[in-house]
């Protein structure tokens, strides 16, 4: 391996290693539901995609709800990826 490909493996580790504490704060209090500074932007946008899709934010889904969901968009991203392959 060349001196560029060391460098660029010390790189991404540098890179990976800065981000990793001030991204897992932030994931933090989101998942937590307290207030970060992307929220001013981004609570309107969650906000207006819940009342379309006609998502209770403070309801909790039940399992079942919640399989038949992501089985359901298993198979309409398979349709979508198998039809883009076809074209």
């Amino acid at each position: 391996m060349t001196i560029n490909g060391w460098i660029q493996i010390a790189l991404f580790c540098a890179v990976v290693l800065a981000l990793a504490r001030p991204l897992g704060g932030y994931m933090t209090r989101v998942f937590t539901g307290e207030r970060t500074f992307l929220s001013p932007v981004l609570a309107p946008v969650e906000r207006g995609l819940y009342r379309v899709a006609g998502i209770n934010a403070a309801q909790e889904q039940h399992w079942l709800a919640y399989a038949l969901s992501m089985l359901a968009f298993h198979v309409l991203g398979f349709l979508a990826l198998y039809g883009l392959l076809r074209v």
